[in-house]
């Protein structure tokens, strides 16, 4: 069926409702399982020993003590990975270099947990410590220590001939720039700093792996994506596919951190060794120092506006670092700058560089929360000089239905005006602020996508349902499958039970990330239920002896149609699958797609904070975030997105932030030094659900999982400036860099 060409239904029964999550019970009461929950008979206990350099030429390792210990079964290193020796393998896993504090340089499996310790301690590691950088603009400067021998930078003419710790340069942009600035009566421009930090998530990594001497191998893991952990793991031991089976657990949290793979080939490796399953569970120190946090940045922004507020140009470099490896999400951050906004002339140059840091991961919207931070804080201080009210300046350039991006595509319908209306009408808006206190708004984009997604139902013979998808579940989806499914066929959510398929009971799924889920594997879904209805219909004329296309289907019934009409009773789903056996044996719907038309995302956020001038404590006070879901499947996992969203970038904001010493090593690798906000931190956000139906789905859904931590930088930012009198530039925006600024101004 052509999804484009599919009709909005007027009128939703089950989708729009808010059901109650069928995992709940399953979590709150601990029998859920998430990865450290796995053992299995014989295992073994694996732990990494991690470098304590942050860069160190690895001449030699010596492994035969730890290998001799009573307990010990295996010792693996760089080289005990046969298959492909990629970015990915030489993260998991360290080659002839440890390239940050926390890269894996060996891995022992034993028979205890403390015997694995006292191995690891066993294992005599040769460094030559080397010069190291951790800080993008100084990775950048001629006479840098290279990181990378073999990184040549890309998308710059002429092709360099010498390595440098730029991976790659991005350009995007339309228009004239230059053109644009001149025609502009004010210009402002802006630099901006943002740290790295940690998606946060309760779970650290785990998984179980057993390896058969077959070569056959089973894999229990947290993740976002079992379909990648087994194509990648598979690579990298040199297996077919088809010879891992991926089961994914629950999982406590990912965000986008758990869209790669970190200990799960070693855990492989260790067991092949072994002969025996071997456990990996991270430690928290670990999940710091050796997991991908987002990147760190560096941008410099230049809007140019007419009086009345129209922008006329926009101009931005963005440098960010990724961590050791190249794919920083610079180009993110460049394509989704100014997207909210309509101009004319634009031009955004991105730059990726590799620095002494672990790999980076994505966290949630990747590299659009800085981007955000500096164009909405930068057009925030447009709109001060002006005179301008911020939300109005925003709705006079906002991009509509016909804009034109400038990464390419032109706009479909969208939400953008609809969200800033909202805030506008919000009383929230419209609320007097107290002493100290100040307000700031923000809009944020990001782009959604679909992907390869594959799902089958499977009617039961007592009328309910089985529905398995392949994507697992982080914030609600098995819900909105649910209902996605009983809407279709017309029978109570309760009746619809969804599973998170292995890897070898269903076909290939993208990882869950990218907003990608409601959107695909909804879409997937519907068609998977309509398949399912064909058939459903098929029996029931074979049960009435009259033609398949005299059937219809309402109501979670088959019903004669046609001259046929009224000459028999309806049948329920339930009384047609009872009969299965008779007219054909089991009936399934199935559904494969690579999804396009997942329809972009915009929010816009307000906040409202409160400033200690003499300690420079902030206090977030209100909090409102509205954003267009096209649909919204299920209203209490849609405000649930936008409300943990913006909670992180809060965080993000004010408190949250890598911190390195001189040494390049990380200084608060834990929970007590690395602070996230807790529930006193923060008000009750407010969410206001924006629902621009997305033609590109059959019930006009669009993904909401990100866009909700792009705005909350700039919205917290543009606060402190309305409370301060002085713009800050660099997060995390901690009480230090308030009073520094504080003084600063006071000079």
């Amino acid at each position: 069926m052509d999804q484009s060409q599919t009709t909005l239904p007027r009128r939703f029964k089950v989708v729009g409702q808010r059901k109650r999550r069928p995992d709940g019970i399953d979590k709150v009461t601990g029998r859920a399982r998430f990865g450290a929950d796995m053992t299995m008979p014989g295992m073994l206990w694996g732990l990494v020993l991690r470098s304590p350099h942050a860069h160190a030429r690895i001449r030699s390792i010596d492994s035969s003590k730890a290998e001799a210990l009573p307990g010990v079964k295996a010792v693996v290193t760089g080289a005990d990975f046969n298959g492909e020796r990629n970015d990915v393998s030489i993260n998991c896993m360290a080659g002839d270099k440890a390239l940050y504090d926390g890269h894996a340089v060996a891995a022992v499996a034993a028979t205890s947990r403390q015997a694995a310790r006292q191995a690891l301690k066993l294992i005599e590691v040769d460094y030559e410590v080397l010069p190291h950088v951790t800080d993008v603009d100084a990775a950048m400067k001629p006479g840098a220590p290279v990181i990378r021998e073999d990184l040549i930078t890309a998308g710059v003419e002429p092709v360099p001939t010498k390595p440098s710790n730029v991976a790659a340069r991005h350009e995007i942009g339309k228009g004239d720039v230059e053109k644009g600035f001149a025609e502009a009566d004010l210009i402002v421009e802006q630099s901006f700093r943002t740290e790295a930090t940690h998606q946060g998530y309760i779970e650290p990594h785990a998984c179980v792996a057993s390896v058969s001497p077959d070569g056959s191998a089973e894999l229990w893991v947290c993740t976002q994506g079992h379909f990648m952990v087994r194509n990648v793991c598979a690579a990298l031991l040199g297996l077919d596919s088809a010879q891992l089976r991926v089961t994914a657990s629950e999982i406590g949290g990912g965000f986008g951190g758990k869209t790669t793979v970190f200990v799960e080939p070693v855990a492989l490796a260790l067991s092949r060794k072994a002969n025996r399953p071997v456990k990996i569970q991270m430690t928290r120190s670990e999940v710091f120092r050796a997991t991908g946090p987002t990147a760190s940045s560096s941008i410099d922004c230049k809007i140019g506006l007419t009086k009345d507020g129209r922008i006329t140009a926009a101009q931005a470099e963005l440098r960010y670092q990724g961590g050791a490896f190249k794919g920083a999400g610079a180009d993110f951050g460049a394509m989704a700058i100014f997207t909210p906004y309509d101009i004319e002339n634009v031009k955004a140059v991105a730059w990726d560089v590799v620095t002494n840091r672990p790999k980076l991961a994505a966290y949630r919207a990747p590299g659009a929360p800085m981007a955000a931070f500096a164009a909405e804080s930068t057009l925030d201080e447009a709109a001060r000089r002006l005179g301008m009210d911020p939300l109005e300046l925003r709705l006079k350039n906002a991009a509509r239905e016909g804009t034109k991006a400038a990464y390419g595509p032109t706009f479909p319908r969208i939400g953008l005006a609809s969200c800033l209306e909202a805030i506008g009408n919000s009383a929230h808006y419209r609320t007097p602020l107290g002493p100290n206190q100040g307000r700031g708004l923000a809009c944020g984009f990001w782009f959604n996508f679909g992907g390869e997604t594959c799902t089958t139902i499977n009617v039961n013979k007592d009328g309910t349902v089985g529905l398995s998808v392949g994507t697992p579940d982080i914030g609600g989806s098995r819900a909105s499958m649910c209902a996605m499914a009983a809407e279709e066929l017309g029978i109570p959510y309760e009746k619809v039970r969804t599973v998170i398929a292995d890897t070898a009971s269903l076909g290939y799924n993208d990882v869950t990330d990218g907003s990608r889920v409601t959107f695909s594997s909804g879409l997937c879904t519907i068609q998977a239920a309509r398949q399912a209805i064909q058939r459903l219909c098929q029996r029931a004329a074979l049960m009435w002896g009259i033609d398949a296309e005299a059937v219809v289907w309402e109501d979670g019934h088959a019903k004669p149609a046609g001259p046929n009409a009224g000459k028999f009773e309806p049948l329920s789903l339930a009384e047609i699958a009872a009969a299965s056996a008779n007219t054909g044996g089991p009936i399934a719907g199935h559904h494969e797609v690579n999804a396009e038309g997942a329809g972009v995302s915009f929010g816009v956020h307000l906040c409202d904070l409160e400033v200690d001038r003499e300690t420079g404590s902030v206090r977030v006070v209100r909090y409102t975030a509205a954003q267009d879901a096209g649909k919204a499947v299920n209203p209490d996992y849609v405000e649930g997105q936008m409300q943990g969203g913006s909670a992180q970038g809060i965080g993000w904001a004010l408190n949250e932030g890598y911190v390195y010493g001189d040494d390049g090593r990380l200084q608060n690798a834990g929970f007590l030094d690395y602070r996230i906000p807790v529930a006193s931190d923060l008000p009750m956000i407010d969410a206001l659900i924006v629902e621009e139906p997305n033609p590109g789905h059959p019930y006009g859904v669009r993904g909401v999982g990100e866009t909700s931590i792009v705005p909350p930088l700039a919205a917290v930012g543009n606060a402190l400036r309305d409370a301060l009198g002085v713009r800050l530039t660099e997060t995390p925006m901690a009480p230090p860099r308030v009073l520094a600024a504080l003084a600063a101004a006071a000079e």
